[in-house]
C-alpha cells in the first residue's frame, strides 16, 4: 500500500514537472527586417517600430535590447508580456555624421524564452545632398 501511494505521489509530481516545464513564452514579430528606403543626408533620422505578440503560453519578458551601432538606439516594453499580448520596439537610426550610402543595422532581442537570441534588422539608403554647377 506504501509502495503504491509512493509510486503515485511521484508520477502526479513527474506530471505536473512536465507541464510546467511546457510553459514557455514565444515572440513572434509581424516582421523582422524594415527598409525605410532612401532618404536624404539631410533629413538623417528614421524611426521604425518592429511591432510583436507574444504567442507563448507564458508571461513575456524583454530582458534585453542591443544595437549593433551606436547610431541606432531601441525602446522596449520593461514589464512583462502576457500571453497573448502584444507589444512594439521602437528602433531610432540617425545617420547624421555618417557616410551617405546602404546601411544596415542588427537589433538583438533577448528574452526569457530560454532560446537563441532574435536579430532584427532596419535598412536603407542615406543620400549626398546633389552637386550644383
Amino acid at each position: 500500500m506504501k509502495k503504491t501511494i509512493f509510486i503515485t505521489l511521484l508520477l502526479t509530481i513527474f506530471c505536473v514537472g512536465m507541464a510546467q516545464a511546457k510553459k514557455r513564452p514565444q515572440i513572434q514579430f509581424e516582421q523582422t527586417n524594415i527598409d525605410v528606403g532612401t532618404f536624404p543626408e539631410s533629413d538623417p533620422i528614421r524611426t521604425v517600430q518592429f511591432k510583436f505578440k507574444n504567442v507563448g503560453n507564458a508571461k513575456l519578458v524583454i530582458n534585453n535590447v542591443t544595437t549593433s551601432c551606436g547610431c541606432t538606439v531601441a525602446d522596449y516594453p520593461k514589464d512583462f508580456i502576457a500571453p497573448g499580448a502584444s507589444g512594439v520596439i521602437t528602433v531610432r537610426y540617425d545617420g547624421k555624421g555618417k557616410f551617405p550610402g546602404r546601411f544596415r543595422k542588427g537589433i538583438n532581442v533577448f528574452t526569457n524564452n530560454g532560446k537563441d537570441v532574435t536579430r532584427l534588422y532596419i535598412e536603407g539608403i542615406m543620400t549626398a545632398p546633389q552637386q550644383t554647377n
